[in-house]
């Protein structure tokens, strides 16, 4: 099965109002607005945001599957894309994008600048032409991508499960498990298939680069750009790019605090004996399950990633001051371990993170000569006749017709009264 003719899976809903509002808001306002990291209570422009798909009446009794994408700019502000043939991944999806502008009213929408107004409500939009005839209805959707939850392949190495942060530089966790932005991987590899989901802020009034930014840098040197992109026209340096080289072949963006998955492919630069370049690092990247960047080729480092050298450096997750989590991170050493398909199809919901062993289990735990007998009556290591020689009963102390072995508690002879006799 191959995923680069694999688009996102397409949920649509009907309530979807209870999913909107479930959790709590724990965002705060800073320097570029409000940065919430679950979806706000009492928040009527959030609950607008996100895709719808239909087919609208074009004309001459011909209809036609538009997708819509509609963003958040704070303050009752909207900016919305919509795309014939559907949404960006979908089979027949358009790339020209046609933008529109948007004014919150009440609890619904009204949207211009394409050839119809938009009315859009929480579950559904409305259509109308220019004379006031209905062209068609929208429904939300829910996508999720297809390799959200993949399940670590045989010989991948897991990285992060929510469980600790061990392969990580200065690794930090949530309480609810999520790995921090800002870390590097502590294992360096050469060529690898890198599968990880991350999640992004609700930051409605932040702006281009200052809205939901971070990004894996591979090796240090090149930078696949996490940002949030969603409902804009296709950018230079948006989500999905090879920052500063190479745009995204589609904006595969889907909404700030959904999950979502970056499967990355990369080969190393080979270096000649004298410390010269003879074969440049290549890159092939899915977004949410869809290809970004198709064996791209990379003459050099990308953005403000380290000098290209022979030298192996680890892969970061940038802070870029975006409270930016992830979580399902594994990695295929391609050197090591056989080639196997990639990426990997998820079932989209992730087990919770094995819970590791108190250490004191295995500090008390009985050993294998000791199984017939409970731990708590310990009469291996105390009164076994092989273990216990003469010397550390001594007749004065306890005369051995006072104390046979099955006489004596472990109570009456514990070990810190015989530190002398067993020396």
């Amino acid at each position: 099965m191959s995923f680069r003719s694999i688009p996102a899976i397409l949920f649509p809903i009907a309530a979807i109002a209870s999913l909107l509002v479930v959790g709590v808001a724990v965002g705060e306002d800073g320097p570029r607005g409000p940065v919430h990291l679950e979806p706000p209570k009492d928040d009527a422009s959030y609950l607008l945001m996100g895709e719808f798909a239909g087919s609208v009446t074009t004309g001459e009794g011909k209809t036609e599957t538009i997708g819509l994408q509609i963003r958040p700019l704070g303050k009752g502000e909207f900016e919305a894309v919509s795309y014939a043939g559907g949404l960006p991944g979908q089979e027949n999806h358009n790339p020209e994008a046609t933008p529109m502008i948007g004014r919150l009213s009440g609890d619904f929408l009204i949207l211009s600048g394409g050839p119809w107004a938009v009315f859009a409500e929480r579950d559904h939009c409305t259509l109308i032409s220019r004379s006031g005839d209905k062209l068609g209805k929208l429904d939300r959707v829910i996508r999720r991508s297809p390799t959200l939850a993949a399940k670590a392949p045989e010989g991948a190495i897991v990285l992060f499960d929510g469980s600790d942060t061990d392969q990580f530089v200065n690794g930090q966790m949530t309480e609810d498990g999520l790995l921090i932005e800002g870390t590097e991987f502590k294992p360096m590899h050469q060529d690898f298939d890198l599968h990880l989901e991350y999640r992004l802020p609700y930051m409605p009034e932040a702006r281009d680069q200052g809205r939901g930014n971070s990004g894996v840098y591979i090796q240090g040197r090149y930078e696949c750009q996490i940002l949030d992109s969603f409902g804009v026209t296709p950018v230079f340096n948006g989500a999905g790019a090879l920052y500063r080289f190479r745009a995204p072949a589609m904006n595969m963006s889907l909404p700030p605090l959904a999950w979502q998955t970056y499967d990355i492919r990369f080969t190393a630069p080979r270096w000649a004996g004298d410390g010269t370049k003879i074969r440049n690092a290549r890159i092939t990247s899915w977004l949410n399950g869809v290809i970004v960047q198709n064996d791209v080729e990379l003459e050099n480092k990308t953005g403000a990633g380290q000098e290209e050298l022979p030298t192996l450096l680890p892969t970061k997750l940038q802070n870029h001051t975006d409270p930016v989590r992830f979580r399902n991170i594994w990695i295929i050493d391609r050197g090591l371990a056989p080639s196997a398909t990639f990426p990997v199809e998820g079932s989209g919901e992730l087990a919770p993170p094995a819970k590791k062993p108190e250490p004191k289990v295995a500090e008390t735990a009985p050993k294998a000569e000791d199984t017939e007998k409970p731990a708590e009556e310990k009469p291996a290591d105390k009164k076994p006749a092989e273990e216990k020689p003469a010397e550390e009963k001594p007749a004065e102390e306890k005369p051995a017709e006072e104390k046979p072995a099955e006489e004596k508690p472990a109570e009456e002879k514990p070990a810190e009264e015989k530190p002398a006799d067993a020396a």
